[in-house]
Parts: structure tokens; C-alpha cells; sequence
């Protein structure tokens, strides 16, 4: 039976989740793979902890770069995390001929690209499952089992704890601080929680599906962000009304040569399948032209389900050594020669339906002015919330629209604040019909 030498960047959370299978399941890998798949060294700044793992049997440095030159490794797996250094250590990986797994989305948004092009000029693979969705083989299912159609929208939570910052505020009447400081404390969110609750790995994440799922160069830099840390428990509660509740989706839809990509929360029907996903759970949802629906769902974090997805890309590779790499599907999805730059659609050419919350004067006229200037845009309005009465002080007004364009939207916006009874502050949510 080969054996096939693992070397290991990282023992956080994941790392120490990908040591737990490499060591304790290795009898059930090697039934399936017909061969052993051996732990033999992990790098980690600090070793002078407790592993909670037997790890008697591994040699364990500080230093990662010992693990990404050494000749008894033939798959590192990185899980640093982030830019740098983790591009380094991945990039000597390929460049001395080992293949690679990693977790890593942010590093695969920025820098796929150019790995890709080194691990096909190596003749090696690098593989990401867990880098979207974490234990969800929703890649996989993109790349290999969907790969006869012509991709016709993803829609993705891909951020469990946005989800789960969202189901809270919901169930409970929560305010967005109060449930986020809470969040911290538990572990689902960062001490700096900026990625998660601004969208930013949201947008990594739909970056990499979009870029896999239409055969273009990945473009992280140009996904059309929003966040959630405007979201009161009073929308949610106007939403629900209206028949939506709020997740933040991202959102990709071909349109010709080029794409659109969007991260924001989105009003989705309540009886649609992403509005039942609850708590710190992910969904993606694919649509082809044969396939018609497709959703994948789980745990999108947390080191077992990630450290599966891991293990699982580092399965694949050892299926086919010593034979090469050919073997395997390409890492996106189509040929290298056969990925486009393709444009991203620009934002202004968007067409959704609106939830609309404006802060105004309770006055006469301040409703009818502002229905003024959204007919002028021939904006028409589907629903009108209005509850509270106060003299003195601002009132919500909620709307819902029919479809428009965001540019059409956003101009029309533009000549509501200007009015001196409106605030600024104008809350716009964007409405999809999901499945």
C-alpha cells in the first residue's frame, strides 16, 4: 500500500480538526483509498500548548517554510489564513512540486489566479473545497456534478454568522450591537468583526463560486458589497410582514459577457428554502438550464465540518498519485485556456424590486412628495408601512417597489434626501425571488 506524506501549515481550529481525522480515521481512509495517508510533520507559532491530540508521532516545528521545503512532504495543507504569508508558503509548495489544499478563501479571491497558472505549470493540484461553505461540498457539486449545464444563478448564505446575528434579532427582538457582542462571546464572530457582518467574506466566497461557475477570472475586487450592521429588528419585523424575512444572500447571475455579483441583505419569500436556513447554518443555492434548482446545506464553519472538506480534497489528490493531476477536474471548473476575463456587470444596471425605509417629518405632504419623485422615475410602489405617530421627532416609512434599476433607484434617492423633511439615512434592501 504508497503511502501518501502530509504536511500541515496551521493548528488553530481547523488545523487541529484536520490533524484529528489524518490521525484517528486513518483505517477508514485507507479502506477507501487503497492506500495510508500519513500525518508527518505540522508547522504552528506556538507549540508550547496543549493539542488535546495525540501527536506524538508528528514532527511538529515552528517554522512553516520547513514544512513546504521538506522532501518526505508530497500534499501541504495551508491553514494560516489570510494574504500573507500564507501566498508564500503556498506558492514554494507548488513551485518545488507538492501538491496543495487549503481552506483559504480570502487567498483563493485574491491570488487564485495566479496559483492556478504555477500548479498547472508545476504539474501539481491545489485544492480549496473548504475555502465556500465550509463541510458543504457545494463546489464540488459546481465543478464536477453540475458541470453539463450552463450556470443560471447562485445564491449563497455563505456567512454563518450574519445568519446566525439575523435569526437571533428575529426570534428575539434584538438589537444588531446587542446580538453581535453576544456572538463574540460565544465564538462565532471575531474580537474585530469587520469581514463577517460588512460582507467582505461573503463577497470572497461569491467571488470564487462566479468566477467557477461562468468560467471567468475571479474578481473579488469588483463584487458590490453591503453589510448588516444597519439592520434594525424593526425591518425585520416590516419584512416579515410584507412576506419576506431578511438573510444576507450573495448573489450571481450571468448576463451575457459579463456578471453580476452583489452582497447585501436581501428579502427572500418566507416560504422559500433560504429563508428556512436558521442559526450559523449556510445554504447555496445553484440553478442550471437541465438541472433546474439545486441547494446544498450545513455547517459552513467549525473545524469538523471544515477539517471533512479538507481531508476530503486531500483524498482526491492521493486517489490519483502517483498518475498526476490530469486525472483530476480542473480547480475552477473549465480548461485554462478556455477562462475569460469577463466583465462585472456595473451595480446601476441591476434590476430588483426595493424595501425602502425612509426617517421623515410627521407632516402633511412628506408621503406624497416622496411618491412624487419615485413616479417621476417611474418607480411604482407595491406596499406602504407607516405605524408611528410622533410630532417632534423623525417616523419610519417603509415601501416596497416594483422592479427598477439600482441607478434608476439610487437617482430618484438623490432627490428624496434633498427634501428638508427627509433624513439621509435611507434604508435600501433589495428583493430576490429565490426557490
Amino acid at each position: 500500500m504508497k503511502e501518501i506524506r502530509i504536511g500541515l501549515l496551521g493548528l488553530g481550529t481547523i488545523g487541529l480538526g484536520a490533524a484529528r481525522i489524518l490521525l484517528e480515521q486513518q483505517a477508514l481512509m485507507a479502506r477507501r483509498l487503497g492506500r495510508r495517508l500519513r500525518l508527518v510533520t505540522a508547522a504552528d507559532r506556538n507549540l508550547n500548548r496543549e493539542f488535546d491530540l495525540d501527536m506524538s508521532g508528528v514532527r511538529l516545528v515552528d517554522d512553516a517554510q520547513a514544512v513546504v521545503t521538506a522532501d518526505d512532504v508530497d500534499i501541504v495543507i495551508e491553514l494560516i489564513g489570510g494574504y500573507e504569508p500564507a501566498r508564500s508558503f503556498v506558492a514554494t509548495a507548488l513551485e518545488r512540486g507538492k501538491h496543495v489544499v487549503t481552506a483559504n478563501k480570502a487567498l483563493i479571491a485574491k491570488h487564485g489566479d495566479e496559483l492556478f497558472a504555477l500548479a498547472e505549470r508545476k504539474g501539481v493540484a491545489l485544492a480549496f473545497e473548504a475555502a465556500v461553505g465550509g463541510g458543504i461540498p457545494c463546489m464540488k457539486a459546481l465543478r464536477e456534478g453540475l458541470a453539463a449545464n450552463a450556470v443560471e444563478s447562485i445564491y449563497g448564505i455563505l456567512n454563518g454568522t450574519c445568519n446566525y446575528i439575523l435569526t437571533r434579532m428575529e426570534n428575539e427582538g434584538a438589537a444588531f450591537d446587542d446580538v453581535l457582542r453576544d456572538a463574540q462571546q460565544l465564538g462565532y464572530a471575531e474580537a474585530d468583526p469587520t469581514f463577517d457582518i460588512e460582507g467582505i467574506d461573503t463577497a470572497h466566497k461569491l467571488s470564487i463560486l462566479a468566477a467557477m461557475a461562468f468560467g471567468s477570472e475571479i474578481h473579488f475586487d469588483e463584487v458590490f458589497t453591503e453589510g448588516i450592521s444597519r439592520i434594525t429588528p424593526d425591518d425585520i419585523r416590516s419584512a416579515y410582514e410584507l412576506g419576506y424575512r431578511i438573510k444576507l444572500l450573495g448573489i450571481a447571475k450571468p448576463h451575457g459577457e459579463q456578471v453580476e455579483m452583489r452582497v447585501h441583505p436581501t428579502l427572500v419569500p418566507l416560504h422559500s428554502q433560504l429563508a428556512q436556513v436558521s442559526d450559523s447554518y449556510n445554504a447555496v443555492q445553484i440553478s442550471g438550464d437541465f438541472v433546474e434548482h439545486t441547494m446544498y446545506f450545513g455547517r459552513g464553519a467549525g473545524e469538523r465540518p471544515t477539517a471533512s472538506a479538507v481531508i476530503a480534497d486531500v483524498m482526491d489528490i492521493a486517489r490519483v498519485l502517483p498518475d498526476g493531476v490530469a486525472h483530476l477536474a480542473p480547480p475552477m471548473g473549465f480548461v485554462a485556456a478556455e477562462r475569460r476575463n469577463m466583465p462585472t456587470m456595473p451595480v446601476v444596471d441591476a434590476e430588483c424590486e426595493y424595501y425602502l425605509r425612509f426617517m421623515v417629518q410627521d407632516r402633511s405632504g412628506v408621503l406624497a412628495a416622496i411618491l412624487s419623485i419615485l413616479a417621476d422615475h417611474r418607480i411604482s410602489i407595491e406596499a406602504v408601512i407607516q405605524k408611528e405617530r410622533h410630532a417632534t421627532e423623525a417616523v419610519p416609512v417603509v415601501m416596497m417597489t416594483h422592479s427598477t434599476s439600482e441607478g434608476n433607484l439610487q437617482s430618484a434617492i438623490a432627490r428624496i434626501v434633498a427634501l428638508d423633511c427627509v433624513q439621509r439615512d435611507v434604508l435600501i434592501l433589495r428583493k430576490e425571488e429565490t426557490h
